[in-house]
């Protein structure tokens, strides 16, 4: 195998979700940029699918400090402050980018933007287009994408970073067709999204397996609570084909109730107070309470109904939920839907600061690749406001990195050639790997934890690393990179979460008895590295 092409820029953005596109639109004013995508630039992600909406404080009887305060809350105080300082007190800055941009949001008869509550905020702030929100902005950066110098390379897949004396210097890639091709640039920024994928169950697209986490971690970056993986409330259970796909908040938030098999509106027996409006780690863990006590739907989920509102405010305001429960025989507008709780979101990742510089030199993160904002739950709402506004930031603090005499190592490309003729020789599809770590995760590391399963599950993946991965030929190349990826991050969901002796957010660990609550927990961010893993220990 030979190297393709030698692809140069002074900025290298890996991914094309709203983070990797904004940063990319960012890093162009100051230089050349290449953006790479595992798929068709604007067409993968989690973006484009994200149906809720974008919060920001547009209302002047909302404020700062309050969003602020439910970000910190909802997350039980793992965030990282100065994040979240960021990420509230710019979200307005870059919605209003987006409207410049030409984004249609919906509107009020006085023409301010339509504002929907979400779970676990103080003030209905959640900015939308129908249920289609994310598409309305990824058309939008994509149409803006297109008027700057930014060199798109489409399906190529990075599958390792370059790194040279302990700096970043670019990153290798795959294309379809199994031909390598090596970036080199003065500044790399990883925006690849999350890696729910590694569960069963997910309401991720294929390309969320994770790929950022394992080439930040192989490469020396420091990763913190990957343990917390949001699990959605609402994913659709049925048919089959259809498990996992996303069921919006904005159904909750337009006034959805959640009904269990007796008729019974269960939420009142874990959040009396804000009932379906509760954070998502409160609402998934009475759903998956209810489905395992025996009152359950059919399927294996609960009741999401809206039956009880004006058929007009579902068909204008949730249009594509309406159309996709069509699609499987139900009319939402008549009857309830059948839903369960789905792999949905990271909160853990790549440690940044606020100019989203990694733990590496010359590498920097953006969007669910990075850890810290969201601490150990995620508001709905916040993940689209977070694109924006850290991939702005990603995108400008890269643009600024001082020009490098780089070039790739021949060691590490000499490596790199080395495991792809091991592929090509290897013994197990993919396909099979993948499968056996869905069900193993989705078994052993779920909503609830206790430290014998999960120690179970790490001997489990630590049995998969070990198999050799078979390409049939160049083109399976790829899919055994992503798999080798999937791997290493369901290793480290796992690890952190053996690490995390508490009940936390999303992060539930039945054989623990605490005596503490999130603002006094003794605990800070695990904290995974190449050489080591540890739980920050937080002084008395």
């Amino acid at each position: 195998m030979q190297i393709q092409e030698i692809i140069r820029s002074h900025v290298l953005v890996i991914g094309s979700g709203g983070a990797g596109v904004r940063a990319a639109i960012e890093a162009s004013a100051a230089g050349t940029c290449v953006l790479i995508s595992r798929t068709i630039v604007g067409k993968g992600g989690c973006t484009i699918m994200a149906e809720g909406g974008y919060n920001a404080v547009m209302n002047e009887e909302d404020n700062i400090s309050d969003h602020f305060t439910d970000t910190m809350k909802g997350g039980a105080y793992l965030n990282d402050q100065d994040l979240v300082r960021v990420l509230t007190e710019e979200a307005p800055l870059r919605m209003n980018d987006l409207i410049s941009w030409g984004a249609v949001f919906d509107v009020t008869d006085s023409c301010t933007i339509c504002q929907r509550p979400f779970g676990g905020q103080c003030f209905p702030r959640t900015c939308y287009a129908g249920d289609r929100t994310g598409h309305e902005m990824m058309i939008t950066l994509m149409e803006r994408l297109s008027g700057t110098n930014v060199r798109i390379c489409h399906e190529i897949a990075a599958f390792d970073l370059l790194v040279s004396e302990g700096r970043v210097i670019g990153a290798l890639g795959l294309d379809r067709k199994g031909r390598l091709y090596t970036f080199l640039a003065d500044a790399t920024v990883l925006a690849t999204g999350g890696g729910t994928r590694v569960f069963d169950i997910s309401t991720n697209s294929t390309s969320g397996t994770g790929d950022g986490y394992a080439m930040g971690w192989r490469a020396g970056a420091e990763l913190i609570d990957m343990e917390q993986i949001q699990f959605h409330p609402t994913g659709a259970v049925y048919p089959w084909d259809a498990r996992g796909r996303l069921v919006t908040e904005a159904v909750r938030g337009e006034g959805g109730v959640l009904k269990n098999s007796l008729g019974e509106r269960f939420m009142a027996r874990y959040d009396p107070v804000k009932m379906e409006l509760s954070t998502r780690d409160v609402v998934a863990r009475a759903c998956a309470t209810e489905i395992m006590e025996g009152r359950g739907t059919p399927h294996g989920g609960v009741w999401l109904d809206v039956s009880h509102l004006p058929a007009r405010q579902i068909e204008e305001r949730l249009p594509v939920m309406l159309e996709q429960f069509l699609k499987y025989g139900v009319d939402i507008r008549t009857e309830p839907m059948e839903v369960a709780p789905t792999a949905h979101h990271i909160m853990g990742g790549l440690r940044i600061d606020p100019f989203c510089q990694t733990t590496l030199p010359g590498l920097y993160a953006c969007g669910e690749v990075a850890g810290g904002v969201h601490g150990a739950n995620r508001l709905g709402g916040n993940a689209l406001a977070e694109t924006q506004v850290f991939g702005a930031r990603a995108g400008g603090s890269a643009s600024k990195a001082s020009v490098q005499n780089i070039s790739a190592t021949q060691d590490q490309v000499g490596a790199a050639l080395s495991m792809m003729d091991g592929y090509l020789s290897g013994d197990v599809l993919p396909d099979v790997v993948k499968h056996e770590l869905q069900t193993i995760m989705w078994r052993g590391a779920g909503i609830f934890r206790s430290k014998v399963v999960l120690e179970e599950t790490k001997v489990g993946l630590d049995h998969l690393s070990r198999k050799k991965l078979k390409a049939v030929d160049p083109s399976g190349l790829i899919d055994c990179c992503i798999t080798r990826n999937m791997i290493d991050t369901a290793r480290l969901i796992v690890t952190a979460a053996i690490l995390r002796d508490e009940s936390r957010g999303a992060h539930v660990r039945t054989d623990i008895i605490q005596d503490w609550d999130n603002k006094n927990s003794p605990f800070g961010h695990t904290i995974l590295t190449r050489t080591g893993a540890t739980i920050e220990r937080r002084r008395s």
